[in-house]
């Protein structure tokens, strides 16, 4: 059974940062690409970054470039996202999603391929 973890946030004063972790089980993680989404209150849900397997390739929305980096550490099946200069607008809901066919792209503000399995969210709170 696939089963992915989201953990890791928390509330957090503007400018500060968290790191959020996604582990995975139940399938073979390397053969499939790890991706980052959050849901604010009264939004859609943005795909914020992505990472492959493969190769490492990544992909960050443009909300959150220069700011977020993910990492993942196969040997634990675990995929970081690490927040910097927090913004209140960061506010969300982040969950983590699994592609089996480890692809890793978008255009911007989504992803441009669907992920097909997700876990729960870990809630961020970016105070002003």
């Amino acid at each position: 059974e696939v089963q992915l973890q989201a953990s890791g946030g928390g509330l957090v004063q503007a400018g500060g940062s968290l790191r959020l972790s996604c582990a995975a089980s139940g399938f073979t993680f390397d053969d499939y690409s790890i991706g980052w989404f959050r849901r604010a209150p009264g939004k859609e849900r943005e795909g914020v970054s992505c990472i492959t397997s493969s190769d490492g390739s990544t992909y960050y929305a443009y909300s959150v470039m220069g700011r977020f980096t993910i990492t993942s550490d196969n040997a634990k099946n675990t995929v970081y996202l690490e927040m910097n200069s927090l913004k209140p607008e960061d506010t969300a809901v982040y969950y983590c999603a699994a592609d089996p066919n480890d692809y890793c792209s978008g255009y911007g503000s989504g992803f441009t391929h669907p992920f097909d399995f997700w876990g729960q969210g870990t809630l961020v709170t970016v105070s002003s």
